[in-house]
């Protein structure tokens, strides 16, 4: 049992106690103003429930603007109370603007709730990158045609190919056969496949 409280957070029994005395505190100031039995009991629980909703939405880096926004009214709301009755409010007569903030509190805390919790997250939008040029087809070889070419024509550009080889150490192009040959592109490239 004594390990057990040894490992105590003091941060966390410190929360606690903060926690505890708050909820008193908004207890006694919905009491003052007119709310008896649970509703008194109620406004706490609405309190603390709005801060830990608007602190959950600030630790998960979504709208931090709505997370500190909410978190400072339902702050101001906790604080208020703890302020006003350390003796600073005559509880036995509470002014009526007070009155008005706690009997507004509800509709108040609905719609902080609401909107933390189904408001959707800020998204970070994608940012746009330069559309990219399509890529250039793959230069392939041609099929062989369905019509045969004649043979002399492929043994006398094999003869144009071996003296280009001979003269210049590199092989034809096809450009280069067409224009040796005569023949039109189509067929320069269906020799230069046999070749």
């Amino acid at each position: 049992m004594r390990a057990h409280l040894a490992r105590v957070d003091p941060v966390l029994v410190q929360a606690v106690i903060a926690a505890a005395l708050s909820f008193a505190h908004l207890h006694d100031i919905a009491r003052a103003a007119g709310q008896d039995g649970w509703k008194a009991w109620a406004y706490p629980v609405s309190v603390d429930l709005l801060l830990v909703a608007a602190w959950r939405r600030l630790r998960s880096g979504s709208s931090p603007a709505a997370g500190w926004c909410w978190f400072v009214i339902a702050l101001a709301a906790s604080l208020g109370a703890n302020v006003a009755t350390s003796g600073l409010l005559d509880t036995s007569a509470v002014p009526a603007w007070l009155r008005i903030l706690v009997a507004g509190w509800p509709a108040v805390a609905f719609l902080g709730g609401t909107l933390l919790a189904h408001q959707a997250p800020a998204r970070s939008e994608p940012v746009p990158t330069p559309p990219e040029p399509d890529p250039e087809p793959l230069a392939c070889a041609p099929e062989p045609p369905s019509t045969p070419v004649p043979v002399a024509l492929v043994e006398h550009a094999r003869k144009v190919a071996g003296e280009h080889r001979a003269r210049t150490g590199i092989p034809i192009d096809t450009n280069t056969l067409r224009a040796r040959l005569g023949v039109p592109a189509p067929l320069a490239e269906v020799i230069a496949a046999r070749l």
